[in-house]
């Protein structure tokens, strides 16, 4: 089996980038982005769902979530019929899937009427039933065996759920005891463990990859929470608006500096 993915694989480059530290940087900054991005185009541009705000809320998550889904829709297909890496539409599309995860969980918590725990277990169970069917139909779910069609979508589908989980997870840590700060550093903990088990460890690549993954979302949740709420409810007050602006611009900064490539099959 080896053997025939090695030479299915070899002389195809991989669409996808090269899992390195600079990588990890931007995640976190492009999750951040979609925490702020989401919740001005949600909550400051069309509403919050609270008791106060009623229907007018629910409608806002709807609605930026039907807005975020079409451009996170239209870049997949983008990126999926794409010949090579492209690092901006990459991150174009992972930015598109964080905003869509932020909005699309704050849905599901807050409007289905099931809360934190109850939408949290729901989207798990979105992120395991994507990695389960991924596996039954590849054989797989690593990251550098992602080629075709098939294996990009659900590499994109499996990224959208557990953007969406990180947001549900990092919402529910930072409305807690810990708060937005205590929350961003429990889950910067939690990656530090996950980076000291890929450096000392021999456990599952694949599986270390997916925890980090959505470590990081519930990371950049906090950190973006934490810019944006008011002081009163122990953030800094920034504006949402200006806050996505500034993160933004150092995404671009960083996909400028930062040296960005295709990563390698195993074949390679």
């Amino acid at each position: 089996m080896v053997r025939v993915m090695d030479r299915r694989t070899e002389g195809v480059v991989s669409k996808l980038p090269a899992v390195t530290l600079g990588f990890w940087i931007i995640k976190i900054l492009a999750t951040t982005l979609g925490e702020t991005g989401g919740d001005a185009v949600s909550m400051s541009w069309l509403g919050e769902t609270t008791p106060a705000a009623g229907h007018a809320g629910i409608n806002g998550y709807v609605v930026a979530t039907a807005i975020f889904g079409v451009l996170l829709i239209a870049l997949v297909a983008l990126q999926i019929r794409a010949r090579r890496f492209n690092p901006w539409l990459y991150w174009a599309t992972i930015i598109a899937s964080t905003t869509a995860g932020t909005t699309l969980a704050d849905f599901t918590t807050r409007s289905l009427g099931i809360g934190y725990p109850g939408g949290t277990l729901l989207l798990l169970c979105g992120v395991l039933a994507s990695l389960f069917a991924w596996h039954r139909s590849l054989g797989n779910v690593a990251v550098d065996r992602v080629t075709g069609p098939r294996a990009e979508t659900f590499y994109w589908i499996t990224i959208t759920f557990s953007q969406t989980l990180g947001t549900a997870l990092g919402d529910w840590a930072a409305d807690g005891s810990l708060g937005y700060s205590g929350a961003a550093l429990t889950f910067g903990a939690a990656l530090a463990v996950v980076a000291a088990l890929y450096f000392r460890t021999h456990v599952s690549r694949v599986a270390l990859f997916w925890t980090a993954f959505i470590l990081t979302r519930p990371l950049g949740a906090t950190v973006g929470d934490f810019l944006d709420k008011p002081v009163a409810h122990g953030g800094l007050a920034f504006s949402r608006s200006l806050a996505t602006g500034v993160l933004a611009a150092a995404i671009v900064l960083l996909i400028v500096l930062l040296p960005q490539r295709a990563g390698r099959h195993p074949s390679h």
